[in-house]
């Protein structure tokens, strides 16, 4: 693949920007939207250039079995309010790097970007962009196939994120 598949996406939140940042980097409204349909548990949350985000997703898996897909990620740049650029890595349990649990042929490290710019009304924009790191071939092209679909997962979070945003308002 020459050109590296890259997911953005752009969501206008109801709500001041120092709100919305605070639901990406205050640990318990953190947890209730990363990653919807799971529990979220934020082992360790340090939001500054070098910190690290120690996330774990447990869910049921399809025999009804209790498992954890666990993540580190670690923070590149912090502007408050503005930006916050990471690389995520799929880990093992204690946090050593591992593929993905999830989907085979997943690229195991990324780089993440949230900007966060004051919009008409008292509103934010927030704007992610994900691509793969030091990717395979192979996961680039899983990567690619499901760029299309990544906006329900995400978008599902950033529904939450507008739910605790009109709680933190009333």
């Amino acid at each position: 693949m020459n050109e590296l598949p890259t997911f953005v996406m752009e969501r206008e939140f109801k709500a001041p920007r120092n709100l919305v940042w605070k639901a990406w980097t205050d640990p318990e409204l953190l947890a209730k939207w990363y990653g919807p349909g799971v529990e979220t548990i934020i082992h360790e949350l340090d939001v500054r250039p070098g910190g690290v985000w120690r996330n774990e997703m447990r869910m049921k898996g399809k025999d009804g079995t209790q498992m954890s897909d666990y993540s580190l990620m670690t923070f590149i740049e912090v502007e408050e309010g503005e930006t916050i650029t990471l690389e995520l890595a799929s880990t093992d349990a204690n946090w050593n790097p591992q593929p993905s649990m999830m989907m085979p042929n997943w690229p195991r490290l990324f780089f993440l970007e949230f900007l966060f710019e004051d919009d008409q009304g008292g509103t934010t924009k927030v704007t992610l962009t994900q691509r793969p790191m030091n990717a395979t071939d192979d996961e680039l092209a899983a990567f690619a196939g499901m760029i299309e679909r990544m906006s329900s997962g995400w978008g599902s979070g950033f529904n939450i994120i507008e739910q605790i945003l009109a709680e933190l308002q009333a």
